[in-house]
């Protein structure tokens, strides 16, 4: 072997080790590249209630705590704002677009641009109707028709079946609303001495659940109402207020069954103003982005998914409300 064949065998195995180290280098240096963050954009009814702070708080506590880059809009319960807000998601190209419907219909047409762009969609607490299921991936969420089903088998058991029942009905045309009506229709049905004999919307707010209760009180059958159905606990919280105004004792002269399961509703039946609460669970933060990080992976995810939840008595108020975290 010459001179000259040792010179360039080495100069390859140089060549070959220096290869070798450029893509070690590479892999390395690919392998502790960081991941791309996950971008979700998320549409929120609004702030009317004490349950919506709390469902609000969990989905962005979640978000950070997993660094995802959440997009978050505030739709002021106006449906306008939440397709203008998705329209705006679907521009930037985010990788999941969720949100919580301020009513049932109206969203088919931004939905299909959503799936036209490929990005999928998860619904959160609330539902919307539309002709084609597959324009959203999953809904999470309570069954509010067992909601409403509950809240009057309370009613039954508070007044033996005998009631007559002002109701404070939710956000006109939206899915809890809708559903929990229904649901409680269905049980009252069972009852031949269980009516409705008002019912108006209180749009989820106290402050109009408490101006809809003082015009209640002030219809010439108003001594006939036994019970109040509230949609949920911050228009009961608003009624409690109009009814203490007009000298009647909450949960005592007219017994008061509503939906959340909010802190304020605890302290109201501990005080014996409220009587019961149906748990709508709003802490939906970890399942929700369990769901979008399966969704954005490609995984298959159920198409229903429904919350845990409970009923919570006077006599369960005390003990419970220590626990409560929202």
């Amino acid at each position: 072997m010459n001179k000259r064949t040792i010179f360039h065998r080495s100069i390859s195995l140089v060549g070959l080790s220096g290869l070798i180290a450029v893509v070690v280098t590479g892999a390395f240096a690919e392998d502790n590249k960081p991941s791309k963050k996950l971008v979700v954009g998320f549409s929120q009814v609004g702030a009317e209630s004490g349950w919506r702070t709390a469902n609000t708080e969990s989905i962005k506590s979640e978000a950070a705590k997993r660094g995802v880059d959440l997009r978050f809009s505030d739709a002021q319960q106006k449906e306008e704002n939440q397709i203008k807000a998705i329209r705006s998601f679907i521009a930037e190209g985010v990788d999941v677009i969720a949100f919580s419907p301020v009513v049932e219909t109206g969203f088919e047409p931004v939905l299909q641009e959503a799936k036209k762009a490929g990005i999928p969609v998860v619904l959160s607490d609330r539902a919307v109707k539309v002709s084609d299921p597959s324009l959203y991936k999953c809904f999470i969420g309570s069954d509010f028709i067992e909601e409403g089903r509950r809240a009057a088998n309370e009613v039954a058991k508070l007044t033996g079946g005998k009631a007559n029942v002002a109701e404070l009905v939710g956000t006109v045309g939206s899915a809890p609303a809708i559903d929990r009506k229904k649901g409680f229709e269905e049980v009252m049905a069972k009852y031949p001495d269980m009516k409705i004999i008002m019912s108006q919307s209180g749009d989820f707010t106290r402050a109009k659940g408490k101006e809809v209760m003082e015009a209640f009180l002030k219809a010439p059958n108003a001594k006939d109402i036994n019970v109040l159905f509230a949609h949920n606990d911050d228009m009961a919280l608003g009624a409690i207020q109009a009814m203490e105004e007009a000298g009647i004792k909450p949960g005592v002269d007219i017994k008061i069954v509503s939906i959340d399961g909010v802190r304020g509703a605890f302290e109201a039946m501990k005080d014996g103003k409220l009587n019961v609460t149906v748990e709508c669970n709003p802490l939906l933060g970890p399942q929700l982005f369990d769901l979008i990080e399966a969704v954005a992976a490609g995984k298959e995810v159920p198409h229903r998914v429904v919350t845990q939840e409970g009923v919570y008595e006077q006599s369960q108020a005390a003990a419970e409300l220590p626990k409560r975290q929202y």
